[in-house]
């Protein structure tokens, strides 16, 4: 899962979840300083996500998306966010990691809603996703920016700030 991107490199998670914490596979722990939305629907806090950034990328194994993917997509053209698909199985020949930091660049992204396929849909998605993720904004030509990660935000430094610098998140910042 792409939080653990977060964690991996010290950056506290933040955002939006259900109503109850509730998530595909249990309860998200409270150490992790996410807001809880009025309703446990998940299209409530995907919706919310994708409001309070400035664009979403949205990661599948398949070369289409569906269902909650979908929605994403679609709450994106309501708030006119830009959006991106990457697809781990798509026709292109192009690095996914430098897609996405062109598609940072191109449209001036400060805080990316990342989303993408239920994992017990397609389980290797979120190995897709972190792997890009990684490549996107932790190599040496890695995009600074604010990373939301369906449900969860964290702030991204390139390089990494020192080890004595902690990134401090006051809520989400919406437009």
């Amino acid at each position: 899962m792409p939080l653990h991107v977060s964690i991996r490199f010290g950056f506290p998670p933040g955002g939006w979840c259900p109503k109850g914490r509730k998530a595909e596979d249990g309860i998200i722990s409270s150490q992790y300083q996410l807001i809880e939305t009025p309703s446990a629907s998940y299209l409530q806090r995907t919706e919310w996500n994708v409001r309070d950034s400035d664009a979403t990328v949205i990661f599948t194994i398949a070369p289409t998306i569906t269902g909650g993917s979908k929605r994403t997509a679609e709450f994106a053209e309501k708030h006119r966010k830009p959006w991106i698909h990457l697809a781990l199985r798509s026709s292109s020949h192009e690095s996914p990691a430098l897609i996405l930091q062109q598609f940072i660049t191109d449209h001036g992204v400060e805080i990316l809603n990342v989303a993408g396929t239920r994992g017990s849909k397609e389980p290797d998605v979120w190995k897709f996703a972190y792997e890009t993720l990684e490549t996107a904004f932790f190599s040496e030509q890695a995009h600074p920016c604010s990373v939301q990660v369906s449900g969860f935000q964290f702030q991204i430094f390139s390089p990494p700030p020192p080890v004595d610098v902690q990134p401090v998140l006051l809520g989400l910042q919406a437009k």
